[in-house]
């Protein structure tokens, strides 16, 4: 009988402290969240100042940043974004399962690569061979470093396929620690994209004019552009991962509060049966000495 209640004390300690673990992990995921998220919407205000300068920069003289695609087997080069870590539900699947079903509609060679490890297997299952992996940012800070490598690499390939295009996977976070996989063509530059930017209305009445070399200031904003692009895709995943390890915390914990109570339960029962069988021992004895 005490080798049982010393078991169900062991499992209940146990219980307990994985509960606490799992409520740390809920506090660092929500505070990862908002700070991910402040992230994004800090792009907005210069994402806006870049896209004005584009706007100063493209008029009719050049119409050369659009680039016609032509023939069906153009080369494809995807950036799909996934976590290193686990306890994130399907995270990495459901962003791989859009990868696999979007690029397989496409045809000519794939070139993906990947930030992130554990989406490498969902991808491999669909048929999709990874080039190169790059390790997930665990803090703001360290978005920009991988973001830089990302560009060189994929302004690297552009230059060397001249008609491929860039498409890029990522979770994006949804009200209610929720996210939804998505995918944007970010090269080359359409005539959508062109005429988006020309019609950015100017914030007043003030004359602007490009200082310098036109082409020059056109080629570095076209560059941030690009960066701002990853960054908050980058930073989206990192919110969308952190809020499905909210979500799948939440049901753990609900999970081992349920447990915990099922043993102190059954701990409460077999204790009042072992005191039971004491007082029936005592009962009995007194009886036999009377």
């Amino acid at each position: 009988m005490s080798d049982s209640l010393d078991s169900l004390r062991r499992k209940l300690s146990g219980a307990e402290q994985l509960g606490s673990v799992v409520r740390a992990m809920k506090a660092i995921s929500a505070s990862s969240i908002a700070e991910f998220e402040k992230a994004v919407e800090a792009l907005g205000q210069y994402q806006h100042a870049v896209e004005l300068g584009l706007r100063l920069c493209l008029d009719d003289r050049h119409p050369a940043v659009t680039r016609p695609i032509t023939g069906v087997d153009r080369p494809t080069g995807a950036l799909i974004f996934g976590t290193d870590q686990g306890l994130v539900g399907r995270f990495n699947e459901v962003i791989a399962d859009l990868a696999g079903e979007t690029l397989g509609k496409l045809a000519g060679p794939k070139t993906v690569w990947t930030v992130g490890e554990r989406v490498c297997p969902s991808l491999e299952a669909a048929g999709l061979t990874v080039k190169k992996r790059f390790g997930v940012p665990s803090s703001v800070a360290a978005i920009t470093a991988i973001v830089t490598e990302l560009q060189i690499e994929i302004e690297g390939w552009t230059a060397a396929q001249q008609v491929g295009e860039i498409r890029v996977f990522h979770n994006s976070p949804r009200a209610a620690a929720r996210y939804e996989p998505t995918n944007q063509r970010l090269l080359p530059l359409d005539a959508a994209w062109f005429q988006r930017i020309r019609e950015i209305p100017w914030p007043n009445t003030q004359c602007a004019q490009v200082l310098g070399d036109r082409a020059t200031s056109l080629s570095a904003l076209v560059h941030e552009q690009l960066f701002i692009s990853l960054y908050r895709a980058c930073a989206e995943s990192l919110a969308s991962e952190n809020a499905s390890r909210l979500d799948a915390m939440q049901r753990a914990e609900e999970n081992i509060d349920s447990v915990s109570d099922d043993l102190r339960r059954s701990l409460n029962r077999l204790r009042q049966s072992s005191i039971d069988e004491e007082l029936f021992d005592v009962i009995a004895g007194f009886n036999a000495l009377a």
